[in-house]
């Protein structure tokens, strides 16, 4: 059943020609402006043999067309040059539909110049070198501003009709009326909104208009080409180290958009001193390799080279000694050093400096872009949301009725359904987790057979590729591959739950599905880093006791350079394999399919295309816009903060990979890309609550790091306490003996039959080593937990509790001293209160107050028992 409504056949039936001019963004009459463009295949043109249900489409298409011109937008179609089968139909609001729909969506327009003095920064000579040339792109005028009213017409600034409402605001209304226009009833349900008919295949496409091409200015003089000036001024790499144009950006793609590339260059910019004092400590790591005596000791051939070490699982591996692990000592020198723990305590302030002062700069866009009161007054229900309100329920604040979804107990339901949905998933991605730690158990005993190395190997290949080298690479690419294909499956999964929960407003339904992904992807991302981390080489027993994982596995230990090392390389593969594949798919895809599609219309390309059907063959941005590409930087951020300190570098590369990210991400959007429909945001979304979360918990990890993945507490409690009597034998304070100390020592009569190694022992070898800080055999408490050990413990804990209450306090009084809004934006915001009352509200009164002064008037002037009397 379809509503009733008048068809205009007229329109239906007749096409306008188009008028050879490829960068037209008109009628055809030259005069009504393109603000959205449909895009539909005639179904006479078809050559298939399900007639009835094109009838259907075209029904459907027919009173949904009808129904945009009830509601006064003007509608042209025109053939396709390229492929007769295809309709483009241009939809333009006239002015009164753009005010009546501007006062319904509360959106802000000029009141007046802004008339506020603003002083330089003392870094404006600076960041004028960085910054777009003005006579290029010119900066945009400021305004106070005010949500419209059209009985307050006269009191916004309009100089003209036809710039009042800039391209970018023209489409965003059509969007909103699109959006919301009927199609049909079924069962007294309205169906409606273009979404719906894209679904459903009944129009192919819905976007609005680029101004230009990308390479060259519209040769319409009226046309601004501002596609073309940010392709050259913000997209094209020669930029790459040029601040980014915002203003620019937020005119032609919307609030959403621009709010995106200030954050991301936010980020980059304060990643800058991140990166600097991370080279520090890598280079201070550097020059403190040669004095590292630990690692001296373990490559010494008299101190190391005769060390005899336990074999690492049972059977298969065989006795080893310690120098094998020289070249991984010294790589452990760089990252496990006192530099590390200066870094790590400066992260832990670096990403409160950052929220903070991401805050301000969020606070001032938020004025400068209209969004301060945004989320009361502007944003609408979903359609989605609106279409299921079959329930009325009465509103505590209004006392008037309304309808909802779903009763109290039905959004019970389906918030129990979706919490319980979410928790299976992350135990689904838990189990994949454990999945590839049985993997490392069972394949390390296959490498140890392979990768045997014996007391008296000198090959150069083994001293890289131990077992534990092999094993911790394959189970790395193997975490990627798996995290890959999981990652596929939680969209889908991401966005069917959040369906179902059916939130009231697009804000509401972003928010919801970012906490849903990001609790996917960072149980799926930062898991197996965890596992390193903290409980790999944590559990292990020792070589005449170990641990098994299932009764089955032996708990496997740290690489023999430590796990630190292991942790790095683990992040090395995930974060670089991300960025590489992640390029791949957001760059790269489209591009080859853009590539493809101009390639099969080359044998027309002498016709002259029109800008509609140019960017048709672009491709569509997808329902999610910058979802993936917040998730990709806030995935970043966290092994930036989480893991810092098993990697200085960290910041350097992601400052690398963020300067890339910025022109590729632009270069996509206003290369490979329809013209998003623009957007208002306020801020960042669920990203900011996510990220703050993230600075809390990295405080923790990176102490744990230190505390427990580290060998940094060991050895300042061996040079403080075990290097000088009672405990130790020196007369001063010294790392010497470190190795000695640390090893503990193992009899191999000892060992059990089922883990008593198969090759046969060197020599007259009775003992082997092991790390660990216990007893020795013969001893009261043989193999239990020696006094070095509690030391270390009572270190440890004693360093997480003092490290986390220090950064936690800085952090705390930095929060208090920084305010969210600067002075200057509270005046502005203020300023602009005030003369939005006086232009608005004070007229009104004035003309109310003239109006009853004439009443009066007219009544004083009547003979009237009431008419005060001549003296």
């Amino acid at each position: 059943m379809y509503p009733k409504c008048k068809i205009s056949e007229n329109f239906i039936h007749s096409l306008a020609d188009f008028d050879n001019k490829p960068d037209s963004l008109f009628f055809s009459d030259g005069q009504r402006r393109i603000d959205f463009v449909l895009v539909y295949e005639d179904e006479s043109k078809k050559m298939t043999h399900k007639r009835s249900d094109h009838k259907k489409q075209k029904r459907k298409r027919q009173v949904y067309e009808s129904n945009l011109i009830n509601n006064g937008l003007q509608l042209e179609a025109t053939r396709s040059v390229l492929d007769e089968k295809l309709i483009f139909v241009k939809v333009h609001a006239p002015w009164e539909v753009l005010c009546t729909y501007a006062e319904v969506m509360h959106i802000k327009l000029p009141l007046q110049p802004n008339d506020l003095k603003t002083r330089d920064s003392a870094f404006n000579w600076f960041s004028r070198l960085l910054r777009v040339d003005e006579n290029i792109i010119k900066p945009e005028q400021e305004f106070f501003t005010a949500p419209f009213e059209k009985e307050h017409l006269s009191n916004f600034y309009i100089q003209d009709k036809d710039t009042f409402f800039n391209p970018a605001t023209r489409s965003r209304i059509v969007h909103f009326i699109l959006s919301r226009v009927e199609y049909a009833t079924k069962n007294n349900v309205k169906k409606f909104g273009i979404n719906k008919l894209l679904d459903a295949g009944i129009y192919k496409a819905a976007f609005p208009l680029h101004d230009s091409s990308f390479r060259h200015p519209s040769t319409d003089p009226d046309c601004p080409s501002e596609r073309y000036l940010l392709y050259k001024e913000w997209a094209h790499p020669k930029n790459i180290f040029k601040l980014q144009p915002l203003d620019f950006i937020r005119r032609y793609y919307g609030e959403k958009i621009g709010i995106y590339f200030a954050w991301l260059g936010f980020y980059t910019n304060m990643l800058t001193v991140a990166a600097v004092v991370g080279v520090g400590c890598f280079l201070y790591g550097c020059l403190a390799k040669d004095n590292c005596t630990w690692s001296q000791e373990v490559c010494d051939p008299n101190i190391g080279g005769n060390i005899i070490m336990c074999p690492q699982c049972d059977k298969a591996c065989t006795y080893w000694n310690l120098t094998i692990t020289c070249e991984s000592s010294k790589k452990l020198c760089i990252f496990d050093s006192f530099g590390t723990l200066v870094f790590a305590v400066f992260m832990g302030i670096w990403v409160t400096l950052f929220l903070e002062f991401w805050k301000r700069r969020q606070a001032e866009l938020e004025y400068e872009w209209d969004t301060v009161e945004y989320l009361e007054q502007e944003e609408q229900i979903r359609p989605e949301y609106e279409a299921q309100c079959t329930h009325v329920i009465m509103n505590e604040i209004t006392q008037q009725k309304e309808h909802v979804p779903y009763t109290a107990c039905g959004k019970c339901m389906r918030m129990t359904f979706c919490t319980s949905a979410v928790l299976f998933w992350i135990l689904l991605i838990i189990a994949s987790v454990v999945g590839v730690i049985v993997y490392r158990l069972s394949v390390f005993l296959v490498f140890s057979a392979l990768l045997s190395q014996h007391i008296t190997e000198t090959q150069a290949i083994h001293k890289y590729l131990t077992p534990q080298t092999a094993t911790s690479v394959t189970a790395s690419v193997i975490s990627f591959i798996v995290i890959m294909i999981l990652n596929i499956i939680y969209e889908k999964v991401a966005i069917m739950i959040t369906d179902f929960e059916l939130p009231r407003t697009q804000t509401d339904y972003e928010n919801s599905l970012t906490t849903k992904m990001f609790l996917f992807q960072f149980v799926n991302y930062y898991s197996s880093c965890f596992y390193i981390a903290f409980f790999k080489g944590k559990f292990v027993g020792y070589p005449g006791n170990p641990v098994y994982w299932l009764g089955k596995y032996r708990n496997e230990e740290c690489d023999p350079g430590g796990c630190l090392l292991e942790l790095t390389t683990q992040l090395a593969i995930i974060v670089g394999g991300k960025a590489i594949w992640n390029n791949i798919q957001e760059v790269l895809l489209p591009w080859v399919k853009n590539l493809i599609g101009r390639y099969c219309a080359a044998a027309r390309s002498e016709k002259i295309v029109p800008r509609w059907e140019h960017d048709y063959h672009l491709q569509p941005i997808g329902k999610l816009g910058l979802f993936y590409e917040y998730l990709e930087m806030v995935i970043q951020f966290g092994f930036v903060t989480l893991f810092v300190a098993s990697f200085p570098l960290a910041p350097l590369l992601a400052i690398i990979n963020n300067m890339l990210e910025i022109r590729l991400d632009a270069w996509k959007m206003t290369t490979q890309f329809r013209r998003i429909v623009p957007q208002k945001a306020q801020d960042i979304g669920a990203w900011q609550p996510i990220m703050q979360g993230i600075a809390i918990l990295a405080v923790v990890t990176n102490a744990m790091i230190i505390a427990f993945t580290s060998d940094m507490i060991p050895r300042l409690v061996y040079y403080w306490s075990f290097s000088v009597p009672p405990y130790g034998n020196h007369s001063t304070y010294t790392m010497k003996g470190y190795i000695n100390n640390t090893l503990s020592v193992f009899n191999i009569s000892d060992f059990k039959n089922e883990s008593k190694p198969s090759a046969p022992q060197v020599g007259n070898q009775t003992t082997c080593r092991y790390r660990d800080f216990r007893y020795p055999p013969g001893h009261q408490h043989q193999y239990e937990h020696n006094i070095y050990y509690w030391h270390v413990i009572a270190a440890k804990l004693a360093f997480i509790i003092v490290m986390e209450h220090v950064i936690y306090f800085v952090k705390f009084i930095i929060s208090y001293a920084i305010p969210d809004v600067s002075q200057k934006t509270k005046s502005k915001v203020k300023r602009e209160k005030y003369l939005t009352q006086k232009l608005l509200h004070e007229n009104d009164l004035k003309v109310v107050t003239k109006s009853m002064g004439k009443i009066a008037g007219k009544i004083f002037r009547v003979d009237s028992p009431f008419r005060p009397k001549a003296e």
